[in-house]
């Protein structure tokens, strides 16, 4: 057993709320993205589930249930890794962005002018190519 177990156990159960808020907030947040945050679904649940192995190991408990839980919740974040490699596109094609995002996300003020480069004019695609010798910041 730990020396310092009483620290190690406040450390898992501030690691079980973030689990649980972060749980809360993909719940929360699932009906406005149209449950496509299964990933963070599947995250915030793996979180509580290892703080709950590890708490249950930390009181000495349980020890076959503590170690189930952790098994469990590899495979649970295993899992959250192939469904948010599988995320589908952020919007449907027919829909209009500005309806989808959340009103603090929206951009209403002036676009950003960079080095004195206006990037909301600026119809430039070429990339790093076409860049001169002042912009790339190089004594040539």
């Amino acid at each position: 057993m730990v020396s310092s177990g009483g620290f190690w156990i406040l450390v898992w159960y501030g690691i079980l709320l973030l689990g649980i808020v972060g749980l809360w907030a993909s719940l929360s947040g699932g009906k406005r993205l149209h449950w496509r945050n299964l990933d963070e679904l599947l995250r915030a649940i793996g979180t509580m589930m290892v703080s709950g192995g590890m708490l249950l190991l930390l009181y000495g408990v349980l020890p076959h249930v503590a170690t189930g839980l952790l098994g469990l919740a590899l495979g649970v974040f295993v899992a959250a890794f192939v469904a948010g490699q599988n995320l589908p596109d952020p919007l449907p094609e027919d829909a209009d962005e500005e309806d989808e995002l959340h009103p603090a996300l929206r951009h209403s003020g002036p676009q950003p002018v960079i080095h004195g480069r206006d990037f909301a004019s600026d119809s430039d695609t070429a990339g790093a190519g076409s860049r001169s010798a002042s912009d790339s910041g190089g004594n040539s």
